[in-house]
């Protein structure tokens, strides 16, 4: 990854910043980027020093497309360019359709879905101009398997899916190749949630950032274009 630039969403903490860590590590240049200021400038000063890669932390809502277009923009500038996008920022509400606030519903599909739009729609232009690159979205095996109350999480994962499917045939041929990581349980901050020891059975934020790096060591000819991750020995229903 020496001498590649990347910017990853949704990367102060959890499986974003385990990714951002591991492209450091590995030579990249990576733009973390989340909504609270503080916490990225804090997340991006502990990746300083890392490994032979840079760190910039750029504050960013990926529901506003201008707030989007200034984080590529700041990238370009500090780094050079642009080679990899990793989208994964992402929020739930979970809720009956009938208790679902409109808000709710808005947060969770401008995050979850219009976001990544967003963001893919400005970084193109800045990897077709370095030859191609790679776009790893972060969907969700709630891309697939419907739950009750999650009507908001699973038409945004759904949906994130379908626009992988599709941006990845409109990219191809740019030398831009698209896939997308569909995790089951994960242990992380989603959903506000603590991790803690009684996650330990669960993926771990930095095996899906190892995934991360097996994708872009690829040789150029391949594609993986879809990746699910599950526990490999979930708690036995019932026990």
């Amino acid at each position: 990854m020496n001498d590649k630039v990347a910017v990853v969403t949704g990367s102060s903490k959890g499986i974003g910043y385990a990714i951002a860590e591991a492209l450091v590590k590995a030579g990249a240049s990576v733009t973390v980027s989340a909504r609270n200021a503080g916490e990225v400038e804090a997340a991006a000063a502990r990746l300083k020093g890392l490994g032979t890669g840079r760190a910039l932390g750029v504050s960013c809502d990926v529901r506003d497309p201008a707030a989007v277009e200034q984080l590529i923009a700041r990238t370009v500038a500090e780094f050079g360019g642009l080679d990899v996008l990793v989208n994964n920022a992402g929020i739930g509400a979970f809720a009956p359709v009938a208790e679902l606030s409109l808000e709710q519903w808005e947060q969770v599909i401008g995050t979850n879905l219009s976001g990544v739009f967003y963001c893919c729609r400005a970084a193109i232009p800045e990897l077709r101009r370095r030859g191609g690159g790679w776009i790893i979205n972060v969907a969700s095996l709630a891309g697939k398997n419907p739950m009750p109350g999650g009507a908001a999480y699973n038409a945004s994962k759904f949906g994130l899916v379908g626009f992988s499917e599709a941006l990845m045939l409109d990219v191809r041929y740019d030398n831009i190749r698209v896939s997308y990581l569909m995790p089951g349980s994960v242990s992380s901050h989603f959903n506000e949630h603590t991790p803690s020891e009684a996650d330990a059975w669960k993926i771990q934020p930095e095996d899906i950032a190892r995934v991360v790096l097996d994708l872009l060591s690829m040789p150029g000819r391949t594609m993986p274009s879809r990746v699910e991750l599950r526990p490999s020995r979930p708690p036995r229903k019932g026990s």
